[in-house]
């Protein structure tokens, strides 16, 4: 996986830039600028790559368009080498919901090599970005795909490459950062959507767990971690930089105690009435959401869901798609592995 080095500092900046483009309303350097006139730039940071994959990898890729009006697009993972029907699993990309790609460079090689490692189908979900699209936009493209997903297990004359290898009554949700806070709130808005009946909404498809990978939660009071985390000049994500994400992706007026930002916030979905599946949920442990993930945990515990949970020691957000250093490389096969054992035992 390639090395990335986000911005120098990743700070925060409002105000004028008035050299070639006006008034500048918000920004990450080295990510995304953001202009009261309503354009965007993203700087490309990390290469956005096709589906071509080493052979030596057993794994074969393609992209399929799922829907042509909002130009959502998913990139399937296929291992070559399999025995019966594979469990599927549908992934959301990070990136603060502002930035990132299922074409990018990092997450075509990580999700590749989970795909071999734990033997599943993975369909990497290409959704719309904010503050273009702000959100609920990037959670009804995670329906859209599910079902889009349904009508293929439904139809008797598909013609998708994939569509023979995959088992429907064997799927997971999952995504790290801000595509695991789509993964559970593409769940929370099914069930308001069916009545608190998301699973019956997608069938024949069954959810068998879902998988979040250091999620991309927030809220107006700071948690320890938040506050007093000491994060490198080459961090993923500092607190200015997350602030300014939310800024950019939620509803005009809303702060950090919306619902599809804090999940644990007054007016938020009730846990207990999330639906019946295995979680698991991967925590970094120099994360700056480190003490959020691990209040999330605890409260599905509380709420009686079978959850659990791993901190991957001594690494930050993003670990596994952005960095390149021998302890990463590590934690990421450890993941891999978590992941594969996840999948591999409900």
């Amino acid at each position: 996986m390639a090395a990335v080095k986000v911005g120098s500092n990743l700070s925060h900046k409002t105000g004028k830039d008035r050299h070639q483009h006006g008034v500048v309303a918000e920004e990450i350097d080295g990510l995304i600028k953001a202009y009261k006139d309503g354009r965007v730039e993203r700087p490309q940071i990390v290469p956005c790559v096709t589906s071509t994959l080493a052979p030596g990898l057993g794994v074969t890729s393609r992209d399929t368009v799922i829907d042509n009006f909002t130009n959502i697009w998913a990139r399937f993972y296929v291992p070559i080498k399999f025995h019966g029907k594979l469990p599927l699993l549908v992934y959301f990309h990070g990136g603060g919901f502002c930035v990132g790609s299922a074409a990018w460079s990092c997450y075509h090689d990580f999700l590749a090599r989970l795909a071999a490692e734990a033997n599943c189908i993975i369909m990497s979900v290409n959704y719309r970005l904010a503050p273009e699209n702000p959100l609920p936009a990037a959670y009804d493209d995670g329906i859209k795909a599910l079902m889009w997903l349904k009508q293929q297990a439904l139809s008797v004359c598909t013609d998708n490459w994939w569509s023979s290898q995959w088992n429907f009554s064997d799927v997971f949700l999952a995504g790290d950062s801000a595509g695991a806070n789509i993964a559970f709130n593409v769940i929370t808005r099914l069930d308001s959507f069916h009545a608190g009946q998301a699973v019956a909404a997608i069938k024949p498809l069954t959810l068998k767990g879902i998988i979040l990978i250091q999620p991309f939660f927030g809220g107006e009071a700071r948690t320890h971690s938040e506050k007093h985390s000491v994060q490198s000049p080459r961090s993923a994500l500092n607190l200015a930089a997350s602030d300014t994400y939310w800024r950019l992706a939620l509803p005009c007026g809303a702060n950090r105690d919306h619902p599809w930002c804090n999940p644990l916030a007054k007016g938020s979905v009730k846990l207990e009435d999330f639906v019946r599946c295995p979680i698991m949920v991967c925590i970094s442990e120099m994360d700056i959401l480190k003490d959020r993930s691990l209040e999330f945990v605890a409260s599905l515990g509380r709420a009686g869901k079978r959850v659990e949970h791993v901190v991957h020691k001594g690494v930050g957000h993003a670990f596994q798609i952005l960095s390149k250093s021998q302890l990463s490389q590590t934690r990421t096969l450890e993941i891999m592995a978590r992941i594969k054992v996840f999948i591999s035992g409900i």
